[in-house]
């Protein structure tokens, strides 16, 4: 498939985690080697072939508005929730006239990792395929993870279908707050403020939740240590 053209960033959230880097600044602003964590994603849906970035604002929305300005590649567009903080479905719901017809990314402000063999954006782009997914999560295995402490969000099966954990609550797969959905995600979805899980769910319940395995290292930057682990590990990288 050609690549996907059009993404939406999620830039909303309170970021309270990351205080006290997020007392001044927004979790998005925060910087990563240098870099605002937004930018790192900007730059890496660019370089995927993406057009257009819608970006929903809420918390200091101006400085995230100010910062983007400049931005020419991908063209930002901003959505405005600063009248009330809408969560992860509930945001991209009010941005899909903004986010047209063909499917289109959707990534947290703060995933960002090291590549593997290939970009995994590219390649989400060629595994997507609408006749049988209502979505596709990028998921990494806990063991490719860096600052993740969680029980995993999900289980994978060889022909990437997904699924919740089981009685353990113990799942091999971490969600990296990237995928790819269509409208079609969308349809029957309640009004206001939800979450992207549960429309995730419906999509699991109709077997149409795919995965696809993340084969760099993703780096869970939500708090001042898992940044100074990631820079360190971006050093490294680069080194």
């Amino acid at each position: 498939m050609s690549a996907i053209r059009t993404a939406m960033v999620l830039a909303a959230g309170l970021g309270t985690r990351m205080a006290p880097l997020t007392d001044t600044v927004p979790k998005p602003l925060v910087p990563l080697g240098g870099k605002a964590l937004v930018d790192h994603v900007l730059d890496r849906l660019a370089l995927a072939g993406v057009e257009r970035a819608v970006v929903n604002v809420h918390h200091m929305a101006g400085q995230i508005e100010t910062h983007l300005e400049a931005r020419t590649s991908p063209a930002i567009e901003i959505s405005d929730e600063r009248d009330l903080l809408l969560d992860t479905g509930g945001g991209v719901a009010r941005a899909l006239p903004m986010l047209g017809a063909n499917a289109f990314f959707i990534h947290n402000s703060d995933s960002v990792w090291s590549e593997g063999p290939r970009p995994c954006l590219v390649q989400m782009a060629e595994v997507w395929n609408a006749d049988i997914m209502d979505t596709l999560l990028l998921l990494a295995p806990k063991a490719a993870t860096l600052g993740y402490d969680g029980r995993g969000d999900f289980d994978m099966s060889a022909d990437g279908a997904v699924a919740r954990p089981g009685g353990s609550g113990e799942a091999p797969f971490a969600f990296t707050g990237v995928s790819l959905a269509d409208a079609g995600l969308f349809e029957g979805a309640p009004e206001g403020k939800f979450s992207l899980n549960k429309l995730w769910d419906k999509a699991i319940s109709k077997g149409r939740a795919h995965g696809m395995r993340h084969e760099g290292v993703w780096m869970h930057v939500g708090t001042p240590e898992a940044v100074r682990e990631a820079e360190e590990r971006m050093r490294r990288d680069q080194g």
